[in-house]
């Protein structure tokens, strides 16, 4: 009796540490990258329609080359940008050079779930709010730099950002009093 209370024992401490293995590997799956310090941006050279931030003199920004693994629902946080000529998107989209309406269901994806562009011009459908919309992936949320020129001088994108155009928000029917940041599910349409 002692023998198979001692072996059931070490079946379940084997199996805790397997599974506590694999989910730390899983957490450590998107660590930080580095960080880069902020500088002031010149007059003018910040748009921060859409509530976006604009880089702070000295402050100290996290950096990251990875995003969470893709899933069937991959949680997320939807935040608002403008992919129009002149709107808080900076220049034109990475996938095409091209500007987009905010009337068109567009969106950016964090530096990791971009994946070097082979999620370009490719549909990704997005779920909030008891909705799905599907939503042309056209431009990078750059987690890796940010607070420069070709950045809008803002910020790197956390890792888990779907920068989504008013479309994507209006067809998920959140209230624009919510419009910011809001936490979604996506995946590969």
């Amino acid at each position: 009796m002692k023998n198979s209370s001692f072996g059931a024992y070490l079946l379940v401490l084997l199996i805790f540490a397997t599974l506590t293995c694999c989910l730390d590997a899983r957490l450590q799956a998107c660590q930080p990258s580095g960080k880069i310090r902020g500088i002031m941006p010149p007059p003018g050279q910040c748009n921060p329609e859409n509530d976006s931030d604009c880089c702070k003199q000295g402050k100290m920004y996290t950096t990251y080359k990875c995003s969470p693994p893709v899933t069937g629902n991959t949680k997320a946080v939807l935040t608002l940008n403008s992919f129009q000529k002149g709107g808080d998107g900076g220049g034109p989209s990475e996938c095409d050079n091209q500007y987009h309406s905010d009337d068109t269901p567009v969106v950016a994806l964090s530096t990791g779930w971009y994946s070097g562009g082979d999620r370009c011009l490719n549909y990704i459908t997005v779920s909030a709010n008891g909705r799905s919309v599907k939503a042309k992936v056209v431009d990078e949320c750059d987690s890796t730099m940010g607070c420069d020129d070709e950045h809008d001088y803002q910020p790197p994108c956390p890792n888990n950002i779907v920068d989504a155009s008013k479309a994507v928000w209006e067809a998920l029917g959140i209230p624009e009093g919510d419009w910011g940041d809001y936490d979604i599910t996506w995946s590969d349409a």
